[in-house]
């Protein structure tokens, strides 16, 4: 029986024990009398069956040799580990198993009879090529990387799908080229790189039964149910792309390279308008489409060849470009698409498209500089993670029309993961409850004996800023209106016009002598619902066209008013806000690397955060003080760092605005607990509850016998009550006063009684700030301004 020649292969398949016999060759003259004798035996049973040795196509010696067979692999497939191992001996990619470990068997078995065992992603198809390149790697010393995770799908006795992962032991094989092989040139090599799918082209190259696999091969066969059913669910809930996010491209980038096995390789993006049949940009931090370049967007009959377009809008099939200076030349630079790539430098590139059922969302785009690292060939391994590009690309579709309600879930409602343990018991627990036919209720997420951390950076004098912005505007605006209305007077003489050029100089005089609350909505109502319609009926007089299209190029499209001072006011808020965050969210990463705790932060006219540490967080009994120091000192460290990140960027503004830092010590340990209405923790507790109150309202307090606010800029400001609290940062300082973090001139204030709140003390130290020009390496804030503004 012959079970090979049914299966087209560039190799004879030869069942040998060679190699392995080979070892025991070299056992036999061990210095362990032991494991010498155990090598001569297996020797002794072997001898008289040279074909063991020498290698058979006819599986029926496999059942005559069955015996002697087990003797040769005993030491590779232990009896003792035959009930726990799913192990069995075959030959590549062949369905043959001999030799299998019972639980193997017994697997087997519980699939049922009419249970055909077959790789999952591995197409028959395939198996040609595949073999071939495993012959171009190990008999030409080429290093193509087609290594994929292989699976099995077999059901269990109650037909449940379980997940099985193999790993092959290929140690004692070995490939021989018979008279009939052909030589491989780099010519040749460089042709089958283009050609994937070509089975014709690699059967010329590696005629059928051409080379000789001589040896067998050990399948190690791994349960995988749990970490592939994971991966099934990722696929269908997987997080959307976040386009804000600075960093998502680089490790993105960083993903596909090391799937790949290349450095230096650049993802981008094109969406499908199926509507206008144009590619479109993914607008974001730092994505781009290499298909599109700098264009808005392209017809996609323009971006691409006629082939190409047939390859990836109608087929979807990956379109893979190895030399992609070889084939400008070919293709005379009329291809669009490799014209396009060329004239970035780009010298191989893969286009997959991403389609879901048939219907093309977009084109994935990964390139490199380097000719030929990039074909297809491994434009395969992106197989594996497409369905989570596809689920990725869905999702985002499908929640732009519901952008804000998806921000307010995903950003306002997530679990820290210090946490994450306790609500995920909870859950489990409700869920239980649910399934038991009881009445479910979802139980308090607490924790006690927890030490606080609270710190800010606010940015001061922000609504004296934003009150001068406004003016600035409403001013300007005022005053191009009364431009025009005089204009119109002299078209027609109305009274009307006259009061309304009254009552703007009435609102001109109140914005600069006494600009209240309520004054930015009166002039925006009086500008709605009395200039707008008059503007309209004006438009009619040739003469005063010109003015009030003047007037209108002044207007922001968004806000309907004049724009200019309150934008660059809110875009300096949001920069401060995004950068200070984006910091303080980098330096969290390393500070829970030191020991986990709880933190969240916040955006207002600044930045504030919350921390909270102690064994009840952490679920494990390795709680010491030392970590609660240690958070402390790196709290003082980072705040210092921000502050100094925040005046070096400072002059790139376009509103000057200064910043003061603050940290609120508290002693005690407290309770803190979930509240599921407002989607936060809060402290528990009367005594507690002092915390919160210090927290809304230390900042704006004011130094005892004085009107000078604790906070200031330039200092830091560490708000506590206890004595021990005050020589334990007294220390610090002096640590980071080495380190030339702050400023000597360290100073100890009492600050007035707070409601309900008595005996806050202060200690406040100016920051030193790194130097602006080579001369002086550390400014104080005084001297830092001069320098910046001088």
């Amino acid at each position: 029986m012959d079970q090979y020649e049914h299966l087209e292969s560039p190799m004879i398949l030869k069942v040998s024990f060679n190699e392995l016999l080979k070892t025991y060759d070299d056992l036999a003259h061990s210095d362990d009398e032991f494991l010498a004798a155990k090598a001569k035996r297996i020797l002794e049973i072997q001898k008289p069956y040279p074909e063991l040795r020498d290698g058979f196509t006819d599986l029926s010696l496999l059942e005559t040799y069955k015996k002697q067979i087990a003797v040769i692999l005993q030491d590779s497939f232990s009896p003792l580990l035959t009930n726990n191992e799913i192990k069995t001996a075959t030959v590549p990619f062949q369905n043959i198993f001999y030799n299998a470990s019972n639980r193997f068997k017994s697997i087997m078995k519980n699939a049922g009879d009419d249970f055909v065992l077959k790789i999952k992603n591995m197409p028959e198809d395939d198996t040609y090529i595949v073999t071939c390149t495993v012959i171009l790697n190990l008999c030409y010393g080429y290093n193509l990387n087609l290594k994929r995770p292989f699976f099995y799908e077999i059901p269990d006795e109650n037909g449940i799908l379980k997940y099985y992962k193999i790993l092959y032991n290929a140690d004692f094989c070995e490939i021989i080229p018979t008279e009939n092989a052909k030589r491989i040139t780099q010519e040749d090599y460089d042709e089958l790189l283009d050609n994937f799918d070509n089975i014709e082209l690699w059967k010329e190259k590696f005629p059928p039964n051409s080379y000789i696999f001589k040896g067998f091969v050990i399948s190690n066969i791994f349960d995988v149910t749990d970490d592939q059913s994971i991966s099934n669910v990722k696929s269908s809930l997987i997080s959307k792309n976040k386009r804000s996010d600075e960093s998502f491209i680089a490790r993105f980038q960083g993903v596909f390279s090391s799937l790949l096995g290349i450095k230096d390789i650049r993802v981008g993006f094109s969406i499908y308008n199926k509507e206008e049949n144009t590619f479109e940009p993914v607008y974001g931090e730092g994505m781009q489409s290499f298909l599109l370049e700098n264009r808005g967007s392209g017809l996609c009959k323009s971006v691409l060849c006629g082939w190409s377009y047939k390859q990836l809008l109608e087929e979807k099939k990956f379109y893979t470009i190895s030399d992609v200076d070889k084939f400008y030349e070919l293709s005379k630079g009329k291809a669009p698409q490799i014209a396009v790539l060329k004239s970035q430098g780009i010298k191989s590139a893969i286009l997959a498209p991403i389609a879901d059922d048939n219907e093309l969302l977009g084109i994935l785009e990964i390139v490199s500089n380097n000719a030929k690292v990039l074909n297809s060939i491994n434009a395969n391994k992106l197989i594996d993670v497409m369905p989570y590009i596809v689920s990725a690309v869905l999702r985002s579709k499908k929640e732009e029309e519901n952008l804000i309600e998806a921000v307010i879930q995903q950003e306002c409602t997530s679990i820290h993961p210090s946490v994450s343990w306790k609500f995920k018991k909870e859950a489990k627990i409700f869920i239980e409850e649910q399934q038991k036919g009881n009445q479910a209720v979802f139980n308090k997420i607490s924790f006690e004996d927890i030490y606080p951390l609270y710190g800010q950076i606010d940015i001061k004098g922000s609504s004296e800023a934003r009150n001068w912005a406004t003016q600035q505007d409403l001013s300007l605006q005022l005053k191009s209106v009364r431009t025009v209305l005089d204009a119109a007077v002299k078209e027609e003489a109305f009274p009307i016009y006259e009061q309304f050029i009254f009552q703007i100089d009435d609102y001109l005089e109140n914005l600069n002598v006494h600009f209240q609350v309520d004054s930015e909505q009166q002039i925006s109502e009086f500008l709605k619902n009395d200039i707008n319609p008059l503007f309209a009926h004006l438009s009619k007089f040739e003469g005063l066209r010109t003015h009030i299209d003047s007037y209108k190029e002044t207007i922001d499209a968004k806000v309907g008013a004049f724009y200019k001072h309150r934008k660059d006011y809110d875009d300096t808020i949001a920069s401060i806000n995004k950068k200070m965050a984006s910091l303080l969210d980098k330096k969290q990463v390393e500070a829970q690397k030191m020991y986990p705790h709880y933190f969240e932060r916040f955006k207002t006219d600044g930045v504030e955060h919350n921390m909270y540490i102690g064994e009840a967080i952490t679920k494990e009994e390795s709680f010491n003080p030392i970590y609660l120091y240690n958070l402390r000192l790196w709290q003082l460290q980072v705040m210092c760092e921000m502050e100094n990140a925040y005046y070096q960027m400072q002059p790139t503004f376009s509103i000057g605005l200064d910043v003061a830092s603050m940290i609120l010590v508290f002693n005690q340990p407290l309770s803190i607990s979930f509240r599921m209405d407002e989607k936060q923790f809060d402290v528990d507790g009367t005594y507690n509850a002092r915390y919160e109150i210090v927290k809304k309202r230390v900042d704006k307090a004011f130094i005892k016998g004085t009107k000078q606010r604790v906070t200031q800029k330039g200092k830091i400001s560490i708000i506590y009550s206890q004595k021990q609290d005050e020589l334990e940062y007294l220390r610090y300082i002096k640590f980071l006063q080495s380190k030339n973090y702050l400023d000597t001139d360290v100073e100890i204030v009492e600050l007035q009684d707070l409601q309900a709140v008595t005996g806050l003390k202060a200690i406040r130290v100016s920051l030193l700030y790194q130097g602006v020009k080579k001369d002086k390496e550390f400014y104080t804030y005084d001297d830092l301004i001069k320098e910046i503004k001088g």
